[in-house]
């Protein structure tokens, strides 16, 4: 009776500590969650998942013998706490590497990367002699954010002292520019392919400010629970065959609408 009970209690115990790779081993299936996000995560007029992001985790899933499940669709606010419940593996879809999601998750390195710029009206001429992105902090400006964004991480960390007004979770950005050009708020952050195709159907209604540098560029990458550090490598090792092959770039050429706006991850290498 005690041998046995001795062996009980060493079975149980080996359950808290299976990692998430050897779950996704064991079960032969990657349980993946999604934010559509272009050109990272699209969905067709079938309902189908298609885009940078999603072939891209389907292939390395085929390379290491394992399948995708695609499990839900997720809002940016609700990502992070459907991982620690284990609701699913991964967020299969892009998300930027930013402070917060570092403190709290983990991420795999990035397939490319997103500049990020400040926005304006058309017409608006005040911020036409700026010198620097730090000018922006100030209580007269009013910034546009999304809930769960990155933006508003930038926002609480760099523009604190100006005033925001926020939308909802998987608000379409393009609502986000018309708080621009309705007066509504003075200021957005936002990537060129988002400016673009709001331009694209508004023309002459914004400018991005021009100081020239980003203020800030993000690795769009895959995301996971906090700590498991064993399924981050091997994921890695297998995405990282797939930038040097080129197999990501060409997914790229495929969907980036409109040209240079994501920026290529460079090769750990040089052919001479």
């Amino acid at each position: 009776m005690i041998i046995l009970f001795g062996c009980k209690r060493t079975d149980s115990s080996k359950v808290g500590t299976e990692t998430l790779q050897d779950k996704v081993i064991n079960r032969g299936t990657i349980r993946a969650a999604y934010t559509i996000y272009y050109p990272g995560c699209i969905k067709d007029g079938n309902g189908n998942l298609k885009g940078v992001f999603i072939e891209t985790i389907e292939r390395a899933a085929k390379d290491l013998g394992l399948k995708v499940e695609w499990v839900e669709e997720v809002g940016w606010g609700t990502q992070i706490a459907g991982l620690d419940n284990d609701k699913f593996d991964m967020i299969g879809s892009s998300v930027w590497a930013n402070p917060k999601r570092a403190k709290a998750a983990t991420l795999s390195i990035p397939l490319y990367y997103s500049q990020l710029y400040v926005y304006t009206r058309a017409n608006e001429t005040k911020f036409d002699k700026i010198k620097s992105y730090d000018e922006l902090n100030k209580e007269d400006y009013v910034f546009t954010l999304v809930d769960g964004g990155t933006g508003k991480v930038i926002w609480e960390n760099m523009f604190s002292k100006s005033r925001s007004i926020s939308l909802p979770e998987n608000t379409d950005f393009g609502v986000s520019f018309a708080d621009v050009t309705s007066k509504k708020a003075d200021l957005i952050i936002m990537e060129p392919y988002q400016a673009e195709k709001f331009l694209a159907n508004n023309p002459n209604s914004i400018k991005k400010l021009g100081l020239g540098m980003p203020l800030k560029v993000y690795g769009n990458c895959f995301m996971f629970k906090k700590g498991e550090f064993a399924y981050k490598h091997m994921l890695n090792i297998v995405l990282q065959d797939l930038i040097n092959e080129g197999f990501v770039d060409k997914l790229l050429e495929k969907y980036e609408e409109y040209p240079n706006s994501f920026l290529r991850a460079d090769k750990p290498y040089i052919l001479k």
